[in-house]
């Protein structure tokens, strides 16, 4: 049977993953500066459109002329996200309000509040620190912890999904492997894509028609870059790109290899339904990624590769839930902040 609120988490983890799939799509289409101010878009709140208006635009930005296409990528993300914003907020309200009744997540609900909060700070940041690399990939990741942890809410309100606490511990550990090296990937793809390097290798298995290519990492993962320049386009040369490319692929075998140990582990133990999503996730996600390099980065491949991330991210915390005991609460007491956090801790190093 549902509990309270799950409908509205529902409706926010689905919105929360729109969001997610937008703002790939605004940094794809290389808009993440179509409105050079926050919140408004050149002192509006749409996109500057009739002669006064643009004019006032070009006063006000003169280094920042108005593309209307970009800017409305750009602002149509705002919204979604401000919607978002929200129905988190709504989340939360209530689950203070519902704190009393038996099995209600307080904790959970309330860490999203901050969490968002969080987020609308890295999205004004990612504007008025013009696309700086650090901040654009910790805004990418805000925003796979937020479908996340939604995910979960969901997850724990939908009375249908029981955590199995007798489920051994080589699962577990390989679970919990697997959701942090999922995570460390997504921000490996958030830095490639913040620095525009995922052209840097155009062919496979090769890199540039060599096994290792020249490459410097040093400046790749360089994380003390300058504020303040316009980091549109990136700033780094193509050896530091290279880098973070090839350590992108180290990356995604990793996890593969990590995610395939624990899909044999799930059917061993009679998990063939989470075995099956975790390889159809995997098997998806990687076909994306080749198709990405072999393409040469189409828009809409690059978008599902991003959507493809999230399925991940979200498959691995499902399998978290289920098989760790951390999640089996007693149905006497209601649980506490500090629950929750020992469970998001558990999670992995970005809940």
């Amino acid at each position: 049977m549902t509990r309270p609120g799950f409908r509205l988490a529902l409706c926010a983890t689905l919105l929360a993953l729109v969001v997610v799939l937008l703002g790939a799509y605004t940094r794809l289409t290389h808009a993440g500066l179509g409105c050079p101010d926050w919140p408004g878009c050149y002192g509006f709140i749409s996109v500057p459109k009739t002669e006064a208006q643009l004019a006032h635009a070009e006063l006000r930005f003169p280094d920042s002329p108005v593309e209307e296409h970009k800017g409305r990528n750009e602002m149509v993300h705002r919204y979604f996200a401000g919607g978002l914003a929200l129905m988190i907020m709504m989340l939360g309200v209530q689950a203070w309000h519902r704190r009393h009744i038996s099995d209600q997540p307080v904790g959970l609900p309330l860490l999203l509040v901050g969490v968002v909060g969080a987020q609308a700070a890295f999205g004004m940041w990612t504007v008025t620190l013009k696309l700086w690399p650090q901040v654009v990939t910790a805004h990418l990741l805000g925003g796979i912890t937020t479908l996340s942890l939604l995910f979960l809410l969901t997850a724990r309100l939908s009375g249908v999904f029981a955590p199995m606490p007798q489920m051994s511990p080589r699962v577990r550990r390989l679970a919990a492997v697997g959701l942090v090296l999922v995570a460390l990937q997504i921000a490996l793809g958030g830095w490639v894509s913040s620095n525009y390097a995922a052209m840097a290798c155009t062919d496979l298995p090769l890199c540039q028609g060599q096994w290792w290519p020249e490459a410097d990492f040093a400046n790749g993962f360089h994380l003390t870059q300058h504020i303040g320049p316009n980091y549109l386009g990136g700033k780094l040369d193509s050896t530091a790109r290279t880098a973070i490319h090839l350590t992108h692929r180290i990356g995604a075998l990793l996890v593969t290899c990590s995610l395939l140990m624990l899909a044999w582990q799930l059917q061993r133990a009679g998990l063939k339904g989470l075995a099956g999503l975790l390889a159809v996730a995997l098997v998806l996600q990687i076909a994306l990624g080749v198709s990405n390099v072999l393409f040469h980065l189409p828009l809409g491949v690059a978008v599902a590769h991003n959507a493809g991330g999230a399925a991940l991210m979200l498959t691995m915390t499902f399998i978290n839930y289920r098989v760790r005991p951390a999640f089996a609460v007693s149905r006497r007491h209601a649980p506490s902040f500090w629950q929750h956090a020992h469970v998001l801790l558990h999670l992995g190093p970005h809940r």
